[in-house]
């Protein structure tokens, strides 16, 4: 019994389509953002604030006939769907149940995840397989014709190369699972031509030769394809899209520099002068510091100005950009996107050849030492070792990581910078042993022939800031005597009583 529903995009038009008990809902959006104009692949739709799935018939959505539909725009970047190929009989003596299961973002075509299950193995063939056929009464051993693939996805078949052209979110698929199942049928079109029909059709729509052909070398995504890779038709919308506002981030990393300029202009702080390198344990180039004298620090001997702790304009400005940053809704990163943040995580561990450590021991000298990539925990422990009076005394070195403070193993084989994650300037705190004698623990840590080539830790010298400007008194605020003729004795005009009078 055919039926009608009406779809309203934002701007209030309408377009009523004509269906079936039977239709898709996926349908149904691809048919009303031909007649509104707009890609369907950039919309959903909602039927009184609920979202509906486009991958169900009509009998199952619970609409009524004649229901108002909303067309709402979706999020730009594609979720990701769990897809599960069913192979039939003749190809399912591989995997487990004949059932191959992977990831893909919802922008993803049927076409590319058979070509992505094909790359999986060297012996797969779903997309060009082909058959002989011998024509009626013929003899020999015939021509090849192309065996094409068939996708079944809940009762619905897909069985033209057009058909495999469609996206998982065109099928109403855009979250959770789906499963194809796979099975050929043979075809009047020899392989030879279906095969040039497929290249074609891949040059006009991508102008890249290499596109789903197998006559050409393809490189196949990986397990999940690039989402942010829209379709051809979608980069020509893209294009004429005009550029989106400034996000709270891109304020925020303005803010942020303004913010470091004004504090640089504010406190000129002097350059430390780099102290006397001295060749420590394992001719390693070290620099030694000198225990303070006073067991107060010298931060708080510092003289201050309270104006530095007086919030300015670009604090008031990089504090709101972070709570409009916050307030907005942000989408989870896809498992591409973590991989990349992994690759990208490796490739700046690799980038770093050599970082700054300082030791810092109990009487709070220290001492500065470089150490490459190379380097790992059991030369860590050398140089405290080699630097210390009493060596058979039992120790631990210990630092802060990103996860908290963490122990370094002693004559471990972890190295600093890759297995320990040591980055830049780190600050390594030295800890006497459970077994360590009081005597070594009253004494000073190092040798007195490394105490003699100490030198005082420099602090460095900051401007002062100009004095603050006296506020001048703010007048504005008193309250003025109400008074009609200017005289200041605040009573009442007589010409005023007599207002209410009639």
């Amino acid at each position: 019994m055919a039926s009608t529903v009406v779809v309203i995009d934002a701007s209030a038009r309408r377009a009523t389509i004509r269906t079936t008990p039977g239709m898709i809902l996926s349908d149904i959006l691809q048919e009303a953002c031909g007649k509104l104009g707009a890609d369907s692949s950039r919309y959903g739709l909602q039927h009184k604030n609920k979202k509906l799935d486009l991958s169900n018939p009509i009998r199952l959505s619970g609409l009524s006939a004649g229901a108002k539909l909303e067309l709402v725009q979706l999020s730009r970047s594609p979720s990701v769907v769990s897809v599960a190929l069913q192979l039939p009989e003749i190809e399912a003596h591989s995997p487990a149940g004949g059932r191959l299961v992977e990831k893909y973002p919802s922008s993803t075509t049927l076409w590319l995840i058979l070509r992505n299950f094909e790359s999986m193995a060297p012996h797969r063939n779903y997309t060009a397989r082909a058959k002989t056929r011998t024509e009626t009464g013929g003899t020999g051993a015939g021509r090849l014709y192309h065996e094409a693939p068939v996708l079944s996805i809940m009762g619905r078949e897909l069985t033209s190369f057009t058909d495999l052209q469609k996206t998982l979110a065109q099928l109403g698929y855009n979250a959770g699972s789906v499963l194809l199942r796979l099975t050929f049928r043979l075809s009047d079109t020899p392989i030879e031509e279906a095969m040039e029909q497929i290249e074609r059709y891949f040059k006009s729509v991508s102008g890249d030769e290499k596109a789903g052909s197998h006559a050409t070398s393809m490189t196949m995504p990986e397990s999940v394809p690039d989402a942010a890779a829209p379709a051809p038709a979608e980069e020509d919308a893209e294009a004429k899209t005009p550029p989106e506002p400034n996000t709270p981030s891109d304020d925020e990393d303005r803010f942020t520099a303004e913010l470091a300029t004004q504090e640089d202009d504010k406190n000129s702080v002097e350059a430390e002068p780099a102290p006397s390198a001295v060749t420590g344990p394992g001719q390693r180039p070290i620099s030694i510091f000198k225990p303070p004298e006073s067991s107060t620090p010298q931060a708080a001997r510092q003289a201050f100005n309270e104006r530095d702790y007086e919030p300015t304009v670009a604090h008031a400005k990089l504090h709101q950009a972070r709570l409009q940053g916050s307030g907005r809704n942000k989408t989870l990163p896809s498992d591409k996107e973590l991989a990349d943040r992994e690759i990208a995580k490796a490739q700046r561990v690799a980038d770093i050849k050599d970082i700054a450590i300082k030791i810092r021991f109990p009487d709070q000298s220290a001492v500065n030492a470089t150490f490459t990539n190379l380097d790992t925990a059991r030369s860590l422990y050398d140089l405290a070792r080699g630097m210390m009076a009493a060596q058979g005394e039992p120790f631990l070195l210990n630092f802060r990581s990103a996860r908290g403070p963490r122990n370094i193993p002693p004559d471990g084989t972890e190295k600093l910078i890759s297995d320990l994650g040591m980055s830049g300037s780190t600050l390594v705190n030295f800890f006497w042993g459970e077994g360590a004698s009081l005597e070594a623990r009253a004494k000073p840590v190092m040798k007195e022939n490394m105490l003699a080539q100490a030198n005082e830790i420099e602090v460095p010298k900051i401007s002062e800031s100009e004095a603050p400007e006296p506020v001048p008194k703010d007048t504005t605020t008193e309250k003025p005597k109400a008074s009609a003729k200017g005289d200041g004795n605040g009573k009442m005009p007589k010409w005023f009583k007599g207002l209410g009078k009639k």
